[in-house]
């Protein structure tokens, strides 16, 4: 699995994991990402089960596991958090935060420990003594109870299942380097996942509203730049709900 730094100024950091070669061809590829701030963490969709021991590896020579602090799960997918039990065997410490709509849920991936449930409105979330991250509605895109979570410091936008790409073989390029051709992998998932036209455009302009360097997404390719609006306008411009 690698890791790549999206931003460092010296106070926070913003590293990427993915990639993992070594994963069973029946496992979708995931992204995951960890926030640093003064030297403590916050881990955005930690991943499956199956890729926990590498996962964890690669976490390790980045920061201590003291001095991770928090999860949040964009969702209750099996894909986004059911490592949970493993990580919190890890670090019996953690803040775990969810949708209060999956509160009850996020348990039965194991640790029987109550989460912290963020409201519809959505709000801020502290790590390391600041509190300028913000967590961002994203209901029903593509889950009822969803968030992505915003950095005004970095300008990055984590954006869960939103911008998800099914990536065939030997396309495992970071950024998206050729916006056209990334539609070929996004169009099915979005066209069939996302329920509601109505939601869907609600989201887009809460994120036309922040300034976005990065849009960081759970599968496939990062939008970086300019991308990020051709990716907001695709968005736009596609009907979802659409399962025939």
């Amino acid at each position: 699995m690698i890791h790549h730094e999206l931003f460092n100024d010296g106070v926070r950091r913003w590293v990427f994991f993915g990639r993992d070669s070594s994963r069973s061809e029946t496992i979708i590829d995931t992204n995951q990402y960890l926030v640093v701030h003064e030297g403590k963490g916050l881990l955005l969709d930690p991943g499956g089960a199956e890729i926990f021991p590498p996962m964890a590896a690669a976490l390790s020579r980045v920061i201590a596991f003291d001095d991770l602090e928090t999860i949040l799960a964009s969702h209750q997918d099996p894909d986004t958090v059911s490592s949970l039990s493993l990580w919190l065997d890890l670090c019996p410490d953690l803040a775990v935060h969810v949708s209060w709509l999956w509160g009850a849920f996020i348990p039965h991936f194991g640790g029987g420990r109550p989460v912290e449930s963020i409201p519809d409105e959505g709000g801020s979330l502290s790590l390391g003594g600041s509190e300028d991250l913000q967590l961002i509605p994203a209901h029903y895109m593509h889950a009822s109870g969803n968030f992505h979570l915003y950095d005004p410091r970095a300008r990055i936008f984590f954006s869960g299942d939103i911008g998800a790409a099914l990536m065939p073989p030997g396309e495992e390029a970071l950024f998206v380097e050729d916006f056209s051709a990334h539609t070929e992998y996004m169009a099915g998932f979005h066209r069939r996942w996302l329920p509601s036209n109505r939601a869907k455009r609600a989201w887009i302009e809460r994120v036309l509203a922040l300034d976005v360097e990065y849009l960081c997404p759970q599968h496939g390719a990062i939008f970086r730049g300019d991308d990020v609006r051709r990716f907001l306008d695709w968005l736009d411009g596609i009907d979802v709900g659409v399962a025939v």
